[in-house]
This record gives C-alpha cells, sequence and structure tokens, in this order.
C-alpha cells in the first residue's frame, strides 16, 4: 500500500509539471481577427502595400490576421458586397457604376492619388494623338468604360470612332499583343511603361489627364462594403490604419518595400518591381495631406463624366461613394 501511494504521488507530480502545475493559465492575448482582401488583378505594385502591412506585423499589431486573395471571374465590388472578403481594391469607374446599380461599396483611399494611366502603342505604329486611333485595332479587357473613353477622347479632336476596332483580349499581354494583335492598349505607366523602358521599347503614350482633367479619376482604390463600415467600424479603421503604414513605408522605403512584395510574390520580374516602385513613391501620395486622401470635387466630376457619356443609368450620389474618415490623421 506504502509502495502504491508513492507511485501515486509521483505521478501526480509529473502530471503537475507537464501541465504547467495546474490548471493551464490564460495567456490574455485575443486570438487574431481573420480578414480577407481581394486584389484586383495579379499582384503588381500598386498592391505593395498591403503586403508589406503583413509581413511587417502591421496588421498583427492591430489584431488582423489579413489574407490576400486573387479575385478570379467575379468583380471585386460583387465580391465584397456579397460578404465574400471585408476589403478589396477596385477603381473609381467600377464604385461608380455598382453604386448606380445598388451595390452596396464604398471607396476608402485611393492608392494612387493620380490617374497614371494612359492609351500607349509601340513608336512604330505612329499613334500620337487621339485621332490617330483611326483605322486602328485597340486591345482591351472588354470594359464599357474602355469604348466611352475612346470616343470621348476622339470626339475632342472631330475623329471617327466608328473607324477603331475593338478587340478583347483580357490579360494578355501587352508587347506581345501590340506586336502581334492589336495596335494600341490602355496601360499603367507605373507599370507596363516603366517595363518598355527596361526592355527597351520606345512608346508613344497618350496620358489621360493631359487631356482632360475630368479624367483624373481615383484607380485604384481600397473598398469595402457599407454593411462592413456601418456594423463594425473598429476592424475597418484598424485595418486602414495598418494599411496606411504599409503605404508610407513604401513612399520612404521603395527599395525595401520592393523586397518585400518581391519575396512575397518571387515569381515577378525583379528589376520591374524595383523600378515600378521608385516611380510610384512619388505617386502614392503626391500633393495629397495624407496618403489615400479623396475629394468630393473629383468624385463628383467624373460622375457627371460618366453620366454624361452613358456609362452610368443615373446620377452618383458621389458623396456616398467614398469617406476619408478611416484614414490616419497622421501617418
Amino acid at each position: 500500500m506504502k509502495r502504491n501511494l508513492i507511485i501515486i504521488a509521483v505521478i501526480s507530480s509529473l502530471l503537475l509539471l507537464l501541465t504547467g502545475c495546474g490548471a493551464p493559465k490564460d495567456s490574455g492575448q485575443k486570438p487574431l481577427q481573420k480578414v480577407k482582401v481581394f486584389l484586383d488583378w495579379t499582384p503588381n505594385t500598386n498592391h505593395t502595400g498591403v503586403y508589406v502591412a503583413q509581413q511587417r506585423g502591421y496588421y498583427q499589431e492591430q489584431g488582423l490576421d489579413v489574407e490576400i486573395l486573387l479575385p478570379g471571374e467575379a468583380g471585386v465590388a460583387q465580391l465584397i458586397a456579397a460578404g465574400q472578403g471585408e476589403f478589396g481594391f477596385s477603381y473609381q469607374e467600377e464604385v461608380t457604376i455598382a453604386r448606380t446599380k445598388d451595390v452596396p461599396v464604398k471607396a476608402l483611399a485611393a492608392v494612387i492619388q493620380h490617374n497614371t494611366s494612359g492609351f500607349a502603342s509601340p513608336v512604330e505604329k505612329g499613334i500620337k494623338s487621339p485621332n490617330d486611333f483611326e483605322g486602328k485595332k485597340y486591345g482591351g479587357w472588354g470594359s464599357p468604360a474602355e469604348e466611352a473613353m475612346i470616343k470621348a477622347l476622339m470626339n475632342q479632336e472631330n475623329a471617327d470612332f466608328n473607324k477603331v476596332e475593338m478587340v478583347n483580349i483580357g490579360t494578355a499581354d501587352f508587347f506581345t499583343s501590340t506586336q502581334r494583335d492589336v495596335d494600341f492598349e490602355w496601360i499603367f505607366w507605373g507599370w507596363a511603361g516603366i517595363e518598355s523602358e527596361l526592355r527597351g521599347v520606345p512608346l508613344n503614350y497618350i496620358q489621360l489627364i493631359d487631356y482632360n482633367e475630368v479624367l483624373d479619376f481615383y484607380t485604384p482604390v481600397l473598398i469595402s462594403s457599407e454593411k462592413m463600415i456601418s456594423s463594425d467600424p473598429g476592424t475597418v479603421s484598424r485595418f486602414m490604419k495598418a494599411t496606411a503604414k504599409g503605404y508610407v513605408d513604401c513612399i520612404r522605403e521603395p527599395q525595401e518595400s520592393a523586397q518585400i512584395l518581391l519575396d512575397s510574390v518571387p515569381e515577378l520580374n525583379r528589376d520591374l518591381v524595383i523600378n515600378s516602385h521608385k516611380y510610384l513613391a512619388d505617386e502614392y501620395q503626391a500633393d495629397a495631406p495624407v496618403w489615400g486622401q479623396m475629394s468630393e470635387d473629383r468624385w463628383k466630376k467624373y460622375a457627371e463624366w460618366m453620366f454624361s457619356q452613358g456609362l452610368i443609368e443615373k446620377p452618383l450620389d458621389y458623396q456616398q461613394a467614398f469617406t476619408n474618415e478611416f484614414l490616419p490623421k497622421e501617418q
């Protein structure tokens, strides 16, 4: 009996040691809240801020576990409105169209302060102005805004839009398609334009904002759903605080931020990512007081232009289409 008692005492002591001398203690740390962010395209330097915030632990500091996802076939606005994710990358045109179709999404921040996109073509195509679009093939992704944009620029120069052949090329590579299938495309200079310089392929570039100030719309933007914003503003605020911190790092440390994107998406072209970041470091915030801030006037003017071009069926309540309230005042 005595020997059995000793054995029981030894076993009890071992169990106490293995379990931390009693019942497990509460660490006091709450589990991280899972959050999904949808990209609008394949990963590129427009998205680096969220990768920086993820890799440097800024989201974790805010109690968030962020998963970065590709959109697949569905548009980002539809995914966010349907509750498939909490946040996403979109653009002012998509938000405008969505809201006039009663899709309840709202813009939270301008990722790039000014529109750096335009129509590009290899110099041998001879396309130096919208007038030169006549008789040429345009390669696009099937958005109605593309046709309206080309029409508007051509009308400004009394050119005939009916002489442009529209070809849907989806996500085909710009350099391959303009050498083989089409004559010009709509690009972001911060990506395809920088790549053209690295390849030594000179381009003619027609930047939209050079033709009409109304075309200085926000592209891309970060969005969320009205339901998310109203029901969980705390999470929206924490996400935006961490995201803004990530983009501020992109502005201040373009080389280091580029490396974070490359580490996260190693299949990307290293020289392109690094040089794109050098360009975008001056464009993310540009002349805005803080990164991400949007102007009511620019939302108003672009919505009116879209309505005048028949891109939306009714006027946009532009004041409800965006908010700056979740942007940190100090960055």
